[in-house]
């Protein structure tokens, strides 16, 4: 791996280029709006977000040179960093924000309202902003060669080639094209099934993967190890965990569950034991993972804060140079008081004293590992969700112990797990937006200003959407399920009501340690647990792709060359399924996606579609091979 003394940016440090202009702001305001609002809706009937930062600086690449007509690499990074921002704090807002919703449905509560939900998420947002600013020498600098951020370094590599304008725009630019045709065919026509399980006569376990060309881009970013890592995961979780507990449980009525482990399979196979059970395994897992990562980077934490402190005196920051410079620790310090005591002090967000140094302790905490898990898995994969359930244990029991009870004692707790939701949302997008940066030789300080902007016109808007969204359909509807919603009000009521599952929970703390034990990276392992055990097998697709060209390379300088492009070809996936996915998000918001899906007017099957579906991955990987072999062609003859 790339050693930190032997990086060299892009874009010097003593070479001084446009960033923050005035189109960059207003492009990038624009995007971080419309991002929010189709994130908002895609997150809420599906439960998954998608990743903007490609999308947006492909956009921006697109308006400066066809449009603008200049080619302004770190004014597109900026643009990215600012429109990215929205799709971040959509995520952690949709998570928890709807089960004030929920409530209000069933008459408990009024409805939040929107002034309410604004300053919840332009708080979580500027304190996800201002934590991780004293972290990025830590994390983005002194880690560098060995955490991957696998969506900031392919946005640096389309940024890259948009700039270079060589012969490495083909290759993105390729699987751009790949991407986007996959993703159109999977969730535009619906032509084929966008996820392939396969059960087990004898076991009640299931396996299987999605088909996403972006998915599998990640874990050819990540590589093997860390792929594999939780890919293992996913299979102690779905082929050992679940079929146990149908073994074991199959004429029993467990917590959470309303029916019996064998009526709950019969219905909804694995899946269902998985969302109903699984989850809180998991949701223990990487709260217990969390702790040991913060507890084993602490000393760096601490030197890292050390270091940010000779700032105050407001000279050090005066000798670094361009690409060092950053916000003043004194207005990091001052901005982080000033929020925590407006969360105290606004009337209308239901958070007490004690609620708002929760939020700046555990905000901090899940900032920090919040950073180093998209630093490993991407932002896509970021379980900000399960980091929300862990808080909420937390919060939900504290506010409960000091005299907090009822609804009111619910809405504090949702409160605050909202404002860490989108804290760790947002700490995770600004890391990979600063590892760009890095990359590319951009100032952290415009790009930290851009997050600030970004997060300012998100939250200013996703008031009015979710309000939009619930008067349309409602959530909790079979059109806006919202899933990560739904279960944190069900923990929340269960810790009130002191019938939450914490013998799950329990287990899946005990089962981190046990994986620590074995000098497993434990927050690795446990996502592979909390996220499905598809996602985990097409991640681990793209890291057996990578592993192959690793080990079937004649020398070193073959396997960086084929490496190198395997990359730029992943970077092009992500990006091509991500700009397709944001504009069918969009056709959803506005009621014409039924119009190209094809799946019911066809009549297709279902096993039609998962046919389908397993001959399309094999294009896919197929494609993948051949494109890359006809590239080691063409190397060897460079090599030689």
């Amino acid at each position: 791996m790339e050693n930190k003394s032997d990086f060299k940016s892009f874009i010097p440090p003593y070479k001084v280029a446009p960033e923050i202009t005035v189109s960059s702001i207003i492009m990038g305001v624009i995007l971080a709006v419309v991002f929010g609002a189709a994130n908002a809706y895609l997150g809420l009937r599906v439960g998954m977000t998608v990743s903007a930062s490609i999308p947006a600086a492909v956009v921006s690449m697109g308006v400066f040179r066809f449009v603008l007509h200049k080619n302004s690499v770190l004014e597109s990074n900026i643009v990215q960093t600012t429109g990215s921002a929205g799709e971040s704090l959509a995520a952690g807002t949709i998570f928890t924000l709807p089960a004030l919703f929920l409530w209000a449905a069933e008459g408990k509560m009024d409805k939040p309202g929107i002034f309410e939900i604004t300053a919840i998420a332009l708080i979580g947002g500027l304190l996800g902003v201002f934590f991780m600013i004293p972290l990025r020498n830590a994390l983005i600098v002194k880690e560098h060669g060995k955490l991957p951020y696998p969506e900031g370094t392919a946005c640096a590599e389309v940024l890259l080639a948009g700039g270079k304008g060589n012969a490495n725009a083909s290759k993105v630019f390729v699987g751009m094209g790949i991407a986007a045709l996959f993703k159109f065919i999977i969730d535009g026509l619906k032509l084929v099934a966008g996820e392939i399980s396969f059960r087990f006569r004898n076991l009640s376990g299931e396996i299987g993967t999605q088909i996403y060309p972006a998915v599998m881009s990640v874990g050819f970013i990540c590589g093997p190890r860390i792929s594999s890592y939780m890919f293992a995961g996913g299979l102690l979780s779905w082929m050992v965990i679940i079929p146990l507990v149908a073994l074991f449980g199959a004429n029993i009525t467990l917590y959470p569950g309303t029916a019996s482990v064998g009526e709950l399979f019969a219905s909804g196979g694995a899946g269902a034991i998985w969302s109903t059970y699984i989850r809180y395994i998991g949701a223990g897992a990487l709260a217990a993972g969390g702790v040991i990562s913060l507890v084993k980077s602490f000393p760096l934490i601490v030197r890292t804060f050390a270091h940010a402190l000779k700032n105050l005196k407001g000279e050090e920051n005066n000798k670094k140079d361009r690409t060092s410079k950053e916000i003043n620790i004194k207005i990091v310090l001052v901005g982080v008081l000033v929020l925590t005591l407006l969360v105290w002090l606004i009337p209308a967000i239901p958070v007490s004293l004690i609620g708002a140094a929760i939020i700046v302790i555990f905000g901090f905490f899940f900032a920090t590992v919040s950073s180093r898990m998209v630093g490993l898995v991407g932002s896509s994969n970021n379980p900000v969700s399960g980091m929300a359930i862990a808080t909420l244990l937390i919060a939900t029991l504290i506010l409960k112990l000091t005299g907090a009870h009822g609804i009111e004692g619910m809405a504090s707790a949702i409160a605050i797990g909202s404002v860490i939701c989108i804290v760790s949302a947002i700490a995770g997008d600004t890391s990979q937006d600063l590892k760009t940066g890095y990359i590319l030789g951009a100032t952290p300080k415009n790009q930290q200003i851009g997050e600030f902007v970004g997060v300012t016109a998100a939250a200013l808007a996703i008031g009015g959407t979710l309000y939009l969204l619930d008067s349309a359909w409602g959530f909790g509807s079979d059109e806006l399920a919202a899933p990560q919603a739904t279960l944190m009000k069900l923990i929340t009521e269960g810790v009130m009501g002191g019938n939450l599952p914490w013998n799950l929970v329990i287990t899946g703390v005990i089962i981190a340690v046990i994986v620590e034990i074995l000098g497993i990276p434990v927050l690795t392992f446990a996502i592979g647990i909390y996220l499905p055990v598809h996602l985990n097998t097409c991640i681990m697709v793209g890291g057996v792709l990578r592993l192959a060209f690793e080990k079937l390379s004649k020398n070193e300088a073959e396997k960086k060359a084929l490496v190198d492009n395997g990359l730029l070809f992943c970077s092009g996936m992500i990006a091509g399924e991500g700009v397709v996915g944001i504009i069918l998000a969009l056709l959803a918001i506005f009621g014409i996606d039924n119009l190209i899906d094809l799946s019911e007017k066809l009549n297709l099957s279902q096993s039609f579609m998962s046919i389908g579906g397993i001959v399309l991955f094999l294009i896919l990987i197929i494609l993948f091979l051949f494109i890359n072999k006809t590239r080691k062609g063409e190397l060897k003859s460079k090599i030689q």
